[in-house]
């Protein structure tokens, strides 16, 4: 696309004559559109508060309403790539609607299983995933979905910010990687001990950032604080990525990576493929042997590795259970249903994929699967009198073993499925 020279000085102008948002006003510029001033678009005009910014309501309603807002998001990740393939323009090229979250989740690795205990000084750390895992979850999603993707990862500052503001410029939501304590909305006192997190930038106002957090309303960064945030981690370190171009994945591109996905997923519930990047000895706490591995040591009233000896401690029992409880209960790393509900939608749309319409039968046993997930969730139960944390445990092991054994017929069941379905 051809742009005007002084483009961001004619889109602030607009700004001011309009009250639309940076994204929308310099899509205006491009295309032409009279200035015809717009009081609702940033929230401005006769009536409006005059200390109201942008991040104080739904992103929908006062910014970019080209980008859509978060709507029943269940894999915070697959959902966030969703809309901003959506305001990219980008379409699934059997359905002409944008690639779902529930599509891109699959393709991404869907589901697994991991769980692992830790004991320090004063507490014992009790952590459960139940998406993909090891695989990098955001990398698998775009190296699968077969769009042109414009990813940079830099160690200056300056470039970052030259980076961040191409992408906006092409009018496009730009994705990217901050350690989430160092947010202040989170304002973690130990921000170093917080997990990573995607963001997508949608928008600048007013010199500052307008934020996608999956909260539903647009979060507002100075350039600083943005820079700061993407600083932390050196691994992660001003890693951005966006959609230059509306081109929808060629069919036999998107079955590909479907059917790459499936074989990894099943590979890993199974345990027939090997774990990248983890120690052998470690193996043992991922998949279906994982989730078996669990329900034995819940059941551990004995020795030192039982749950029961692991969390003696009051303080420790607390700790350990709430941490279980909130990652059962988080989008990111879980999500409703241990996101057997969200696959099983992936392999119903993957099924329209040329001969991979044996996935929809294998689709029913995750559908089922899902109220046992929320089952476990519910039985875990954070305010446990210490004395009966063993029989808490029990119940808790009785959901997992009926987990188990009705992951593995399901993982099963779907190997088989794409066996014949890519046999031929």
């Amino acid at each position: 696309m051809s742009q005007p020279k002084q483009l961001k000085k004619l889109t602030r102008e607009r700004m001011d004559a309009t009250g639309e948002s940076y994204t929308t006003a310099r899509k205006a510029v491009l295309a032409g559109k009279p200035a015809n001033p717009v009081n609702a678009a940033r929230g401005g005009g006769p009536g409006a508060a005059p200390d109201s910014r942008p991040g104080d309501g739904p992103a929908e309603e006062q910014e970019l309403p080209e980008y859509p807002a978060p709507d029943n998001v269940t894999q915070y990740d697959a959902g966030l790539w969703h809309r901003v393939l959506t305001q990219a323009g980008v379409t699934n090229p059997i359905t002409g609607a944008a690639p779902s979250e529930a599509l891109l989740a699959g393709i991404a690795g869907g589901i697994g299983f991991m769980v692992f205990t830790f004991e320090y000084e004063s507490v014992t750390t009790a952590t459960v995933v139940t998406r993909s895992h090891p695989e990098p979850y955001t990398a698998s999603l775009l190296a699968r979905l077969g769009v042109p993707v414009r990813e940079t990862h830099t160690s200056s500052v300056k470039q970052a910010q030259a980076n961040l503001d191409d992408g906006l410029d092409e009018g496009r939501a730009v994705v990217v990687r901050v350690t989430e304590g160092a947010l202040p909305w989170i304002a973690s006192a130990e921000p170093e001990d917080s997990e990573s997190v995607d963001v997508a930038v949608v928008g600048e106002e007013d010199g500052s950032y307008l934020i996608d957090d999956g909260s539903g309303a647009l979060r507002v960064l100075t350039a600083g604080e943005l820079a700061a945030a993407r600083s932390r981690r050196k691994k992660d370190r001003h890693w951005q990525a966006w959609i230059p171009e509306p081109v929808a994945p060629r069919v036999k591109v998107l079955r590909r990576g479907v059917v790459e996905a499936i074989d990894q997923t099943t590979g890993r519930l199974l345990g027939t493929a090997p774990l990248q990047g983890i120690p052998a000895h470690f193996a043992k706490n991922f998949g279906v042997a994982g989730m078996r591995n669990w329900a034995e040591r819940l059941r551990d009233t004995t020795t030192r590795r039982g749950w029961t000896a692991l969390f003696a401690d009051e303080e420790r029992l607390r700790g350990g259970l709430d941490q279980l409880a909130a990652f059962l209960d988080s989008d990111r790393f879980c999500g409703a249903g241990g996101l057997r509900g969200l696959y099983a939608d992936f392999l119903e749309e993957a099924a329209a994929l040329p001969g991979l319409a044996g996935l929809a039968a294998a689709a029913a046993p995750y559908r089922e699967l899902a109220p046992l997930w929320e089952e476990l969730a519910d039985v875990v139960e954070p305010d446990v009198e210490a004395g009966d944390r063993s029989a808490l445990f029990a119940r808790m092991a009785d959901v997992v073993e009926r987990i188990a054994d009705a992951e593995e017929s399901a993982a099963r069941g779907l190997r088989e499925a794409l066996e014949a379905a890519t046999a031929s």
